[in-house]
């Protein structure tokens, strides 16, 4: 898919949005001597559109170094790992650590890829059910949908079991949550609805919006716990215990305030190709110090989920993003520059 992309100036985030602030094209005057200057860079995301937003500031950013970036390549997680371990990819700005790291070992790991900083913090993931519900038959933990009775509460196509609007084969989470059905003993009562999360999604607020029980599974950042606020409209549910598939099969996914969602924290980071950082030390520099807040994200995602989710809509979006914060921007250039300088 192909965006549009100009340089940014000056401005505030959202007032900027509010304002339809208009964006001055921009760059260095001396882009001959830019440490990216005919370096061909091609970024991946998933098929998550709401991912785009923070992919498109890591475009801007290296398009200021003097990159030449390709349009942006749409591709499912463990594919884009093995694209960028394979050079058919450069970077990917949503690497989920920890829930990723299956796919990042098993294309390489350290030895084909690169990963280095934290790019947005502090990601959440877990299930939910609406707060009245939740208050009516006292449920707060996964394992309540055990019993048959409970399970029928969020019964949405008269069989019997619990609905619950589940991940996209390919996210990673869907290992997750399939294991957990396993592990909780769920299989007999519990249906994980998979296939376009969007639509899903869609139908659970719908249904929520009638009065009726929903079970959902979801993540932060992201548009959905703006609509249906944790503590507000809905509720997390405890796991009974830590349990999760491959080679994190033993991690504790307890929080620091001991709730425990079933799922580890996560942190999104930037991967990239390791030769293409090895070979290029002010992109890889930059891939390092990027750092854009989940409050951020989360408000971008749910502009998109109110109409404004087009190409050129999400472009402006990091455009004024970067006006609003245009001196930590300038600095991560600056960063950037000087790892080239000195390499």
């Amino acid at each position: 898919m192909a965006f549009l992309r100009t340089l940014p100036t000056v401005g505030r985030w959202l007032a900027a949005l509010a304002l339809g602030g208009g964006l001055a094209a921009g760059g260095s005057a001396f882009a001959a001597d830019l440490p990216g200057k005919g370096v061909a860079v091609q970024p991946l995301k998933s098929s998550i559109a709401e991912e785009t937003f923070q992919t498109l500031l890591v475009v801007k950013a290296l398009e200021h170094l003097g990159y030449d970036v390709k349009p942006i390549k749409e591709v499912e997680y463990a594919t884009a790992f093995v694209a960028m371990a394979n050079g058919d990819g450069t970077f990917l700005a949503d690497y989920w650590d920890p829930l990723h790291n299956d796919f990042f070992d098993r294309a390489g790991g350290d030895a084909k890829l690169y990963r280095k900083g934290v790019f947005a913090s502090g990601a959440l993931q877990g299930y939910l059910i609406d707060k009245a519900t939740a208050e009516k038959y006292n449920i707060t933990n996964v394992d309540q949908l055990k019993d048959t009775k409970i399970a029928a509460l969020f019964d949405s196509n008269g069989d019997g079991k619990a609905d619950l609007a589940g991940c996209n084969p390919g996210w990673g989470c869907e290992k997750v949550v399939e294991n957990h059905l396993d592990a909780y003993g769920l299989r007999n009562t519990v249906t994980h609805n998979q296939g376009s999360y969007s639509a899903i999604i869609a139908d659970t607020i719908a249904r929520y919006k009638q009065g009726k029980p929903v079970l959902y599974y979801t993540w932060t950042p992201y548009w959905v716990s703006g609509v249906l606020v944790p503590g507000k409209d809905v509720v997390w549910l405890q796991v009974p215990f830590s349990s999760l598939p491959g080679s994190r099969k033993s991690v504790d996914t307890a929080l620091p305030d001991g709730s425990n969602y079933g799922f580890q924290a996560n942190n999104q980071r930037i991967a990239a190709n390791r030769e293409f950082a090895e070979d290029n030390p002010a992109a890889a520099k930059l891939f390092a110090i990027m750092q854009v807040s989940s409050n951020d994200i989360s408000a971008q995602n749910l502009r998109m989920r109110d109409g404004e989710k087009s190409p050129d809509d999400i472009n402006r979006h990091a455009d004024a993003w970067i006006k609003a914060n245009q001196a930590t921007f300038d600095g991560w250039i600056e960063e950037a520059l000087a790892a080239a300088s000195n390499a």
